[in-house]
């Protein structure tokens, strides 16, 4: 019952705007990927071709969290939720995009901030329950050089989601997930993990990392679709993101 209700909202929508754009906010998933240190790299192993056998397929070996993906609550949290356990519902949110590409500019060790989100919601009103946050800090700028994407022979080094701004979203606006174009929701060099661990995980908000083209989602009005893998007791998945954006 709520995923049609969430559905027919959706379709009404469609009907009070005359158009609307669908923005892929997806990086191509490949042997390029740019991987979490360890990680490795999406492979595939041609098995079979049309001009041997009639038809192509191949066999894909990948990571759980390789490109743009989510993270399920398992992921941090040992008997939360898996994967394809996500509620139907949260997969077609309203999107809102805050844009802290501005104040974290030049700084990889950056993170989003209290202060900002409560500057969002003076500028374009209260966050409503049940949203997914995207937060753009810029970084997609960076995905062709790993290093300046954050990988960095002393460690990782890119903006995250600052704790006591998760909490706010998480506690006080009732968030369903939230996502970002770096490697990591919470900052590179915060090695323990702590939105991760303590704020989002637990309390079932899912992640979506290495999201691209969110200069192209408005602050409110978009609304967002997680094509998500339902690997069975998978700690993540690849996924293709995608943002309506009425014109």
């Amino acid at each position: 019952m709520l995923m049609r209700i969430s559905l027919r909202r959706i379709c009404n929508n469609c009907k009070m705007n005359s158009s609307y754009t669908v923005v892929d906010l997806t990086l191509p998933l490949g042997p390029a990927t740019v991987m979490w240190p360890g990680a490795p790299a999406p492979q595939a192993d041609t098995l079979v071709t049309v001009a041997h056998d009639g038809y192509f397929a191949r066999l894909v070996h990948l990571y759980e969290h390789s490109g743009t993906h989510v993270d399920a609550p398992c992921h941090f949290v040992e008997g939360h939720g898996t994967v394809d356990k996500l509620p139907l519902q949260s997969l077609i949110s309203p999107a809102i995009m805050i844009d802290a590409s501005g104040d974290i500019a030049g700084n990889p060790d950056g993170a989003l901030e209290l202060k900002t989100v409560i500057e969002w919601e003076k500028q374009h009103g209260r966050i409503p329950d049940h949203s997914v946050i995207l937060l753009r800090t810029g970084w997609e700028d960076f995905y062709s050089d790993p290093e300046k994407y954050g990988i960095h022979k002393d460690g990782m080094h890119f903006p995250g989601f600052g704790v006591e701004a998760s909490e706010f979203l998480v506690n006080e606006r009732k968030v369903v997930g939230i996502g970002l174009d770096t490697l990591g929701i919470d900052r590179g060099v915060d090695t323990h993990f702590p939105v991760h661990s303590h704020v989002t995980l637990p309390h079932n908000v899912w992640h979506i990392e290495n999201l691209t083209n969110l200069k192209s989602v408005p602050p409110t009005g978009a609304t967002v679709f997680i094509g998500v893998l339902p690997l069975v007791d998978g700690s993540g998945s690849p996924a293709r993101i995608l943002a309506m954006v009425p014109k």
